[in-house]
């Protein structure tokens, strides 16, 4: 009798052999337990989808209320309004020649004239710039003239020099270098003064 068989037992329940009976399970449960696998790795590779989209694209509940409160939307930036610029008829301009041609401060100064503009004198050059511009020409004004009057005067000549002194009036002068042609066109002129009077376009700007 070997020594597996267990007391009492003998005949056709006889045990042979040195091993040990292994016990094997159905094939119905190991189908069933694969399935169960397989089912909660796809629902665990699902969830993890899910969570990646959320992270990236912003869908979570609570990235998108974070986004509302802490990044707001771009908003314009709020810019100073730029001080309004005086009119044609409210500066004085000296009209003055510092070429050889002659006549031609009379002829710019009537053209002026035309365009809304207050004339005062007419003539030629002091010595200081007479024969000594070789640009079409220079605006010339006080300092507080620079930001006002000068630029709107200076829609009227192309490549004029803009310039300071220590005047006290209001009054400006245009001196006609030698470079001087004519005036800007008209219709050039108020475009040209249209675009100093529109205030720059202001930036988006975010709050995050």
């Amino acid at each position: 009798m070997s020594m597996l068989t267990p007391p009492g037992m003998g005949g056709k329940y006889k045990i042979k052999g040195t091993k040990y009976p292994q016990m094997r399970r159905s094939r119905t449960k190991r189908r069933v337990l694969l399935l169960t696998a397989s089912a909660a790795l796809l629902a665990l590779l699902a969830w993890g989808s899910v969570q990646l989209v959320s992270a990236f694209s912003g869908d979570g509940s609570k990235d998108t209320a974070a986004g509302k409160k802490h990044c707001a939307s771009p908003s314009a930036a709020k810019l100073p309004k730029p001080a309004p610029l005086p009119k044609p008829d409210t500066i004085k301009v000296n009209v003055l020649n510092a070429t050889t041609r002659s006549g031609l401060a009379d002829k710019t100064a009537k053209t002026l004239e035309k365009r809304g503009f207050d004339i005062g004198e007419v003539g030629n050059a002091p010595k200081e710039y007479d024969k000594k511009v070789d640009g079409p020409g220079i605006l010339l004004g006080s300092k507080q003239a620079a930001e006002g009057p000068l630029k709107v005067l200076g829609t009227q000549l192309d490549g004029a020099q803009p310039k300071t002194d220590g005047r006290k009036g209001n009054d400006v002068d245009l001196i006609l270098g030698q470079e001087f042609v004519t005036l800007a066109k008209e219709k050039q002129a108020q475009a040209a003064l249209k675009i100093l009077t529109k205030p720059p376009a202001p930036k988006p700007t975010r709050t995050c």
